[in-house]
């Protein structure tokens, strides 16, 4: 199928599920191309993973009740990450430890919950590999007001996210409520899988969150730039994941994942300054031609003068690889 063939398709009337299959898909994945930036900043990976378990007794019990599979999905994301924020406090245990028991407990309740609902295997599938099929219009309308929500709050609370990020002592020291930012967090990342699962599924929702903003840090050191590539390259893949799913009958959360997974691959190869081959290339002109650099002994070489480049690159603790805000 080519693109004309893909465009016709979405304004046919008789294929309504496309169209909103393609907002819902773009829409999670620029929210969870923002959220993911904190998510991959912070080393949150498995908590990405945790929560999209932890949802997963919310859209079971929704399902079961003829409910609303968004709202029910967040309320357990929610109060499963207020568990784990109350529980952490207690620092004999880390909090991995707490996270790895509430939300596989989360995912295996929401499975004792579903096995009691009629289809019971044909439910599992869609709420673990995603759907395009069956999305109302009240779904596409709340995915696209919570998604609003949240990068609202990323907006209002960057600085604080930030801060509480990079050095967790420093945050408290500046008088931060470091508790109730984390728990923010945890809100957010919840939501932005919650509006995810209808598409892509519970058990690849966490490629949405890390692998654009892992691709975007591979692109850049600056954190607001990294914020602004992680959503397009997000909604980027989704539309040509959708556009390849749709063309060749293959599944749709699985292939917007191969898509993200296909890009990372050639950032983390080709990019400017980061990528294997610049580093490559950069290493190899860092040889002398003439042969190897003499060692120099800590004794001998004379420090850096303060007040050239060298000296204040040592004192600042510049690296190349640093995240610049």
């Amino acid at each position: 199928m080519n693109p004309v063939d893909f465009l016709t398709d979405l304004f046919n009337p008789d294929l309504a599920f496309l169209p909103k299959a393609l907002a819902v898909a773009v829409m999670s994945s620029v929210v969870c191309g923002v959220v993911g930036s904190y998510v991959v900043l912070r080393g949150m990976a498995f908590i990405g993973d945790a929560v999209a378990h932890a949802v997963f007794p919310g859209l079971a019990v929704a399902f079961v009740v003829s409910g609303n599979l968004v709202l029910g999905g967040t309320l357990a994301g929610v109060l499963t990450a207020i568990l784990v924020a109350v529980f952490s406090q207690n620092r004999r245990l880390k909090e991995d430890s707490i996270i790895g028991i509430f939300f596989v407990a989360a995912f295996a309740l929401g499975i004792v919950i579903i096995s009691r609902a009629p289809g019971y295997a044909g439910s599992l599938q869609q709420f673990l590999f995603g759907s395009i099929t069956g999305i109302p219009d009240s779904d596409l309308y709340i995915v696209g007001g919570t998604g609003a929500t949240v990068l609202l709050a990323v907006f209002l609370l960057n600085k604080e996210f930030v801060t509480v990020s990079l050095d967790r002592e420093s945050a408290r020291a500046l008088g931060l409520p470091v508790f109730w930012l984390d728990l923010a967090l945890y809100v957010l990342v919840t939501l932005a899988v919650v509006i995810s699962v209808q598409t892509i599924g519970n058990i690849l929702v966490l490629a949405l969150l890390v692998t654009p903003a892992a691709t975007a840090r591979l692109l850049t050191d600056r954190l607001g730039i990294m914020m602004l590539f992680a959503p397009f390259i997000g909604g980027l893949s989704a539309l040509v994941g959708l556009y390849i799913s749709w063309s060749w009958d293959f599944p749709t959360g699985a292939t917007i994942v191969l898509v993200l997974t296909t890009v990372f691959l050639a950032a983390w190869l080709l990019a400017p300054r980061q990528g294997a081959l610049a580093r490559l290339v950069a290493r190899r002109r860092s040889v002398p031609q003439g042969g190897p650099e003499p060692v120099v002994t800590h004794q001998t070489r004379p420090a850096p003068e303060a007040g050239t480049e060298a000296g204040e690159t040592m004192a600042a603790g510049a690296h190349p690889g640093h995240l610049h805000l």
